[in-house]
């Protein structure tokens, strides 16, 4: 017997945001006080991640907060041919400040001004809760340019994203604000029965790992909502069950290799990538997922 629609209801629905809301204010406050050693380089801070794109559920915790240098960008000039990369060098001008830097006095501020339980993560920046405010992730990065042409008249035409650097010295670069927008625009386009899916998704994700059907990180939230960013939107139907029934049919069916992550840029599925889910995965969720909602 399929879950209950009662039940897909109330999984669709979106977690608290006040608290969310005030924890992501304290910490922009402080990120963004004239005193900060970096305050003289431009920069952005912004959401990302379930609070930033409204999917959050009951049970998210940490708030994701971004806060990008923009005084200067890295650019990525593969799609180039020799001709464009050799335009692109002669305009080249050194910058005034790179990541590390950047990265490093943003951790000593916020050290400063939250204390020592502020920790510096693989990619993150840990900042530890209070009675007042939620646990938060601050990403820092820096502008990224990925250069489709750069012709010697008129502007050269490139998809802006960010980049950082783990730990590990690994560069991982994304876009946030591509995903942010796509998935507006197919909540728009789906009568605003998108986002609703995806904390069902979540939900379901979780009472999954709860009960042994799958192991906690093998269907991280990022690649839910990409996986579903993907399905046409008229699967997108009044009914939860229905709903739920025809993006699993339609994804059954599609060209694994095509989905992209909902900021239409990366592929979604490809093994060995960081930003990308691994096929393995992918599959055991796919199948997970029916098992789980059949046995209800």
């Amino acid at each position: 017997m399929a879950i209950s629609e009662a039940q897909l209801e109330t999984w669709s629905h979106q977690g608290s945001q006040v608290q969310s809301a005030s924890t992501y204010k304290s910490i922009r406050d402080v990120l963004n006080d004239p005193g900060s050693p970096y305050y003289k380089w431009m920069y952005r801070i912004f959401l990302q991640g379930s609070y930033g794109n409204d999917t959050n559920i009951y049970a998210d915790s940490d708030v994701d907060v971004v806060i990008c240098l923009t005084e200067v960008y890295y650019g990525d000039v593969s799609h180039l041919s020799d001709e464009e990369k050799a335009r692109y060098n002669a305009n080249r001008s050194p910058g005034t400040i790179g990541f590390k830097e950047f990265k490093a006095h943003v951790l000593a501020w916020l050290t400063k001004k939250f204390g020592s339980g502020v920790t510096a993560g693989k990619k993150a920046i840990f900042i530890p809760g209070d009675r007042n405010r939620r646990d938060a992730d601050v990403l820092v990065c820096v502008a990224n340019k990925m250069f489709i042409s750069y012709p010697a008249t008129g502007e050269p035409a490139f998809y802006e994203g960010v980049c950082f650097w783990t730990s590990d010295e690994e560069k991982i670069v994304n876009y946030p604000r591509q995903h942010l927008d796509n998935c507006t625009a197919k909540n728009g386009a789906s009568a605003s029965r998108f986002k609703p899916s995806i904390r069902i998704l979540k939900n379901m994700r979780n009472a999954m790992i709860e009960q042994g059907y799958i192991n906690a990180g093998l269907a991280p939230s990022y690649f839910l909502e990409g996986m579903l960013s993907n399905v046409p939107t008229q699967q997108f139907v009044n009914s939860h069950q229905q709903t739920f029934e025809n993006y699993m049919d339609w994804l059954q069916a599609c060209s694994v290799g095509d989905l992209t992550c909902a900021n239409g840029i990366h592929y979604l599925v490809r093994d060995g990538q960081s930003v990308c889910w691994n096929l393995s995965d992918f599959n055991t969720f796919r199948a997970s997922a029916m098992r789980f909602y059949n046995r209800g």
